[in-house]
């Protein structure tokens, strides 16, 4: 925990509707200086990426009936966490000051002399109504809209709610929470003046891939909802606004609006994947992200670090190798000055570009992992009887070090670093096959398969697979998918992310 000499301050954020896309550049911001980040079921988890590893996340629920902490518990929370030096991040659904009980914490923070700031978010009704396609006022229809909540009882004797004036007196109406009391707040519309016939159209998960919409009108509405059995959480727009989404609705015509899919992570390609099949309007859930954390055991590296001068050559076969090498150099007091004796190779030149943030150039830079190329780069250089070091992952291929060997070096291979998979990831994930809300898993490269295929319980495999597409970025990585027994439905022609992508919108198209 970061220690802050002055007392803490709160941030209360609107994370917007549910797309992770749509919170305020400030709103990423106070996540990602924030000691603790407090959020609820309406804030996207995308958001909590932002957060600085060491920052303490807690949930506070919210969800209709899961309460995990009442409001006056979250007010306490929140106030205990600042007192104690804390800057807090509170992610609210929406907007803190429409709906978000946002005055009422930042009320609480005033009595306790805690300093805050509110930073606005986008409201579902503002979300909600962009991503249906019926924009809120326009000229022709109407100049006035009202944001009412439909969480009361319309059937309460004194309502806060002045049914006349919005009836007759207000163009466009958004209600809020209101799904379940649709029946009475139609009717009493009705009863008050407004035109049975006027659109309705209720968004359920405005916003997200999941987003819903049914359309009707005040004597319609309450029948088709209840057919399309829309529940919570959902916003009821009522007024002529609501015809132009027949021409303007956008989003829910996106190719793969509601597709499940996940994506296998293959070091950078995965980010770019994930932003083109979620812009199709796939929801992606990434495969367990693999954490990187130096080796258990040490002394390896600890040695060959000390015996430095002993070495000819000190060989890098990836970016974190560099990084994770450096990192135990410096800690042992020493600095590049350490390597000046050294050539210097890197497999690949992301690793040379690392290895060069560090003052150090690259001797010579093989074009690839495969053997021919390794031997290729050192061809012109003799290695033998030449000591060399390689630092790198725990389970590293043995393709250079038997190359080198065979060339006559002597090669100490010592592990910088290791790869884990995160553990939680993988749970939610069995949880998520499990109950069927997955559509399609995508691999691009063998090895994302066997990562993937080493997750799954051995004996539940192919029955947690089942009814799962299986998307493949070309035919070798197919035949490893093949050769592990899952069934691939989709292959790409042109083995790139592109390729894939274009692959996958062809067979849903």
């Amino acid at each position: 925990m970061h220690n802050h000499p002055e007392a803490g301050k709160v941030y209360l954020v609107g994370a917007g509707p549910g797309d992770p896309g749509l919170i305020t550049v400030r709103g990423v911001d106070c996540i990602a200086r924030a000691d603790v980040v407090v959020y609820d079921y309406l804030a996207s988890p995308a958001l909590l990426a932002h957060a600085r590893p060491d920052a303490e996340l807690i949930y506070v629920g919210k969800k209709g009936g899961d309460h995990t902490l009442p409001q006056e518990g979250i007010n306490a929370l929140i106030v205990e966490k600042a007192r104690n030096g804390a800057v807090v991040a509170r992610l609210k659904g929406g907007d803190p000051f429409i709906f978000g009980r946002g005055g009422e914490e930042a009320e609480v923070l005033i009595a306790a002399g805690i300093a805050f700031e509110v930073i606005p978010g986008v409201t579902a009704a503002i979300g909600a109504s962009a991503y249906a396609g019926i924009p809120l006022t326009h000229r022709d229809f109407t100049s006035d809209v009202a944001f009412v909540t439909g969480h009361e009882d319309p059937t309460k004797t004194t309502s806060s709610v002045d049914w006349k004036a919005l009836a007759t007196g207000i163009g466009t109406l958004v209600f809020f929470m209101g799904v379940k009391n649709l029946p009475l707040i139609a009717a009493n519309l009705v009863e008050n003046g407004r035109p049975a016939d006027t659109p309705v159209a209720v968004i359920r998960w405005g916003t997200t891939p999941h987003q819903e919409t049914v359309t009707g009108t005040l004597d319609s509405i309450v029948e088709m909802v209840r057919k399309a059995g829309i529940k919570a959480p959902a916003i009821i727009i009522v007024g002529g606004v609501v015809k132009l989404r027949e021409s303007m609705q956008w989003f829910e015509k996106r190719p793969l609006l509601g597709q499940r899919i996940v994506v296998t992570r293959a070091r950078q390609q995965a980010s770019n994947l994930v932003q083109r099949l979620t812009e199709a309007g796939a929801e992606c859930v990434q495969c367990p992200t693999i954490k990187v954390v130096p080796p258990a055991d040490g002394a390896p590296l600890d040695r060959a670090i000390a015996d430095l001068d002993q070495y000819d050559w000190v060989v890098f076969t990836s970016v974190n190798g560099v990084a994770y090498f450096f990192r135990r150099l410096f800690e042992k007091g020493l600095d590049v000055r350490a390597l000046g004796h050294l050539k210097t190779a890197c497999i690949g030149p992301a690793t040379a570009a690392h290895l060069r943030s560090f003052g150090l150039g690259s001797d010579i830079i093989p074009t690839s992992y495969r053997a021919e190329s390794v031997v290729e780069a050192f061809a012109a250089t003799p290695v033998a009887g030449l000591k060399i070091l390689l630092p790198r992952a725990k389970e590293a291929r043995s393709v250079l070090p038997v190359e080198l060997t065979r060339m006559g070096a002597t090669v100490d291979e010592v592990t910088a670093y290791e790869t884990l998979q995160a553990q939680s990831d993988t749970d939610a994930l069995i949880k998520r096959l499990d109950a069927g809300t997955i559509d399609m898993v995508t691999f691009t490269s063998s090895s994302t398969v066997t990562n993937f295929h080493r997750m799954l319980p051995p004996d539940r495999a192919h029955q947690l697979m089942a009814g799962v597409s299986v998307a493949s970025i070309g035919p070798i990585t197919s035949q490893t998918a093949r050769d592990l027994g899952y069934t691939v439905t989709i292959e790409a022609e042109n083995f790139t992310i592109d390729g894939l992508v274009k692959a996958i919108l062809h067979a849903r198209g």
